[in-house]
C-alpha cells in the first residue's frame, strides 16, 4: 500500500494551496511541498505518521496548521483489521496453493497423496466425476446428431458436441484408470466405475464421429460450391447479350450438374444434391430448347449492329452531300429491317426492341439531313442564278429601281439555307455581301 494514500494527499494539497495563494514566493514553496508528498504517494511501505508529515513540511511551511496534519495522519491510517486480513489472505493462499500442487495431474504426486490423505484430492475427484459425466452425455448427444442427422444444423451442433466430448475425455486422468475398474469417490461415496478399455472405446467413438463430421462438412462445402456455380451460370445466361457468352454459361451449367453427381451419396449433402440434380436438369433442358432461336436472334442483332456501326461511321464529320446522307439512311434502314426479324419469343427480343427504337430515331435524323441538304443545294443554285441576273441588270442600269427588289429576293433565298449543309458557309458569305449592297 502507498505510504501516503490519496485521501491524505488531497487534504494536505488543499491546505498548501490555501497557504500559498497570496504569498509572492508561494508557487516555489507549493511545488517543493507537493513534489515531496507525491513522492510519498508513489512509495510502497508503512503509512507516514503526523510526525513524519511535520518533519517533511516544517522547513517549507514553519506555521503549517497542526490540525490539518493531524487530520491527514488519521486519514492515512490503514483500516482496522487490515493486518489480520492480510495474514488470513496469505494463509488461505498458501493452503489453496498447496492443494493445487497436490492435485497436479502427475502420478508421482497423486499416488502417494491418495494413499495417505485422499481427502486432499477431493478437487481432482470432483473434476474427474464432472468430466466423466459430461463426456458420456456429450458422446451420446453427438452420436444422435451426427449419425442420424436430418439437416445441416444437426451436423453443426453434432460437431460442437463431439468437440465438447473430446475436451472432457482429454481431462480424464488416463494414468489413474489402469485396466481394472476404478471408482471415483466423493464425500458421499463411490458412484461410478470406469476402465481404460471403456475410455478407449469412448475415444474411438469420438474419433469416428469426427471423421463423419469432417466428411459431412466437406460434402456440404462441395455442394455449396456447386450450387453457387449453378446460380452464377444461370444468372450469366439470363443477363448476357445473345452471343457466345450464353453458350459459355450453358457449358458451365452442364459442368456444375456433373459436379452435383460427384457429391458423396452417403452424406446428407449427397441426398440434397440428388434433389437439386433433377430440377437443374429440367431447367437446362428448357434453356437448350431456346438455343436455336437464341442463336438466330443473336445473329440478326449482331448484323443489325454492324449496319448501325457503318451508318454511324458514314455520318461522322458532317456536312455531307445529299448522296452521302442517302447512303446513311439506307444503312439505318437495313439495320432496322434486321431487328424487325427478331421473333417475339426470342430471349433477345427485348434488347432488339430497345435497339430498334434508337435506330428508328437515327434513320429519321438521316432523312431530315438528306432533305435539308437537297433543299439547301437547290436554294443555293437558285440564289446564284438570281445573283447573275442581278449583276447583269446592275451593269446595264445601276439606277434601275427594281434592283433593290431583286436583291431582297436573293437575301430571302439565301436565308433558307440550313446550317450543317455543304453550301451553308458559301451562303453566309453571299448573304453578307447582299446585305451590304442593300445598305449601300
Amino acid at each position: 500500500m502507498p505510504r501516503l494514500n490519496q485521501r491524505a494527499l488531497d487534504i494536505l494539497r488543499q491546505e498548501i494551496k490555501k497557504q500559498t495563494k497570496d504569498a509572492p514566493v508561494g508557487k516555489v514553496q507549493r511545488n517543493i511541498a507537493l513534489k515531496r508528498l507525491e513522492k510519498l504517494h508513489l512509495q510502497q511501505g508503512n503509512p507516514v505518521t503526523e510526525a513524519d508529515l511535520r518533519y517533511l513540511l516544517e522547513d517549507v511551511f514553519p506555521n503549517f496548521d497542526r490540525k490539518v496534519l493531524r487530520r491527514a495522519a488519521r486519514a492515512n491510517r490503514p483500516p482496522r483489521g487490515f493486518h489480520r486480513i492480510k495474514w488470513a489472505t496469505i494463509g488461505i493462499t498458501t493452503v489453496v496453493g498447496g492443494i493445487f500442487i497436490l492435485n497436479l495431474p502427475y502420478p508421482f504426486i497423486r499416488n502417494p497423496v491418495s494413499k495417505v490423505a485422499p481427502i486432499l484430492l477431493l478437487p481432482s475427484y470432483a473434476s474427474m466425476d464432472y468430466n466423466y459425466r459430461q463426456a458420456i452425455a456429450s458422446v451420446e448427444q453427438a452420436d444422435q446428431l451426427v449419425n442420424q442427422a436430418t439437416s445441416e444444423e444437426d451436423i453443426q451442433l453434432g460437431a460442437e458436441k463431439v468437440t465438447k466430448a473430446q475436451g472432457h475425455l482429454d481431462r480424464l486422468p488416463v494414468w489413474f484408470l489402469g485396466y481394472q475398474p476404478r471408482a471415483y469417490c466423493t464425500l458421499m461415496g463411490c458412484t461410478w466405475k470406469f476402465t481404460f478399455d471403456e475410455f478407449k472405446q469412448a475415444r474411438a467413438r469420438v474419433g469416428r464421429m469426427k471423421a463423419v463430421v469432417f466428411q459431412e462438412q466437406n460434402a456440404q462445402k462441395q455442394l455449396e460450391k456447386v450450387l453457387d456455380k449453378l446460380e452464377k451460370a444461370k444468372k450469366k445466361y439470363h443477363q448476357v447479350e445473345p452471343s457466345t457468352s450464353k453458350r459459355d454459361a450453358i457449358a458451365t451449367w452442364k459442368t456444375a450438374i456433373d459436379e452435383l453427381r460427384q457429391v458423396p451419396k452417403d452424406t446428407l449433402a449427397g441426398a440434397k444434391a440428388r434433389e437439386y440434380l433433377q430440377a437443374q436438369q429440367r431447367d437446362l433442358a428448357e434453356v437448350i430448347s431456346f438455343t436455336q432461336s437464341d442463336r438466330r436472334s443473336s445473329a440478326l442483332i449482331q448484323a443489325a449492329k454492324a449496319f448501325g456501326m457503318k451508318a454511324a461511321q458514314a455520318a461522322q464529320n458532317p456536312p455531307h452531300a445529299a448522296s452521302q446522307w442517302q447512303r446513311v439512311a439506307n444503312l439505318w434502314q437495313e439495320a432496322i429491317r434486321r431487328l424487325q426479324q427478331v421473333p417475339e419469343a426470342s430471349p433477345g427480343y427485348g434488347q432488339a426492341q430497345q435497339t430498334l427504337a434508337t435506330y428508328i430515331d437515327n434513320l429519321e435524323v438521316a432523312k431530315m439531313r438528306w432533305q435539308q441538304e437537297k433543299a439547301s443545294v437547290a436554294a443555293m443554285e437558285e440564289a446564284q442564278r438570281a445573283i447573275a441576273t442581278w449583276q447583269q441588270a446592275a451593269a446595264r442600269n445601276p439606277n434601275d429601281p427594281s434592283l433593290q427588289s431583286q436583291l431582297q429576293q436573293i437575301i430571302n433565298k439565301l436565308e433558307t439555307i440550313k446550317p450543317g449543309t455543304t453550301v451553308y458557309n458559301r451562303a453566309q458569305t453571299l448573304l453578307a455581301s447582299a446585305k451590304q449592297r442593300m445598305e449601300g
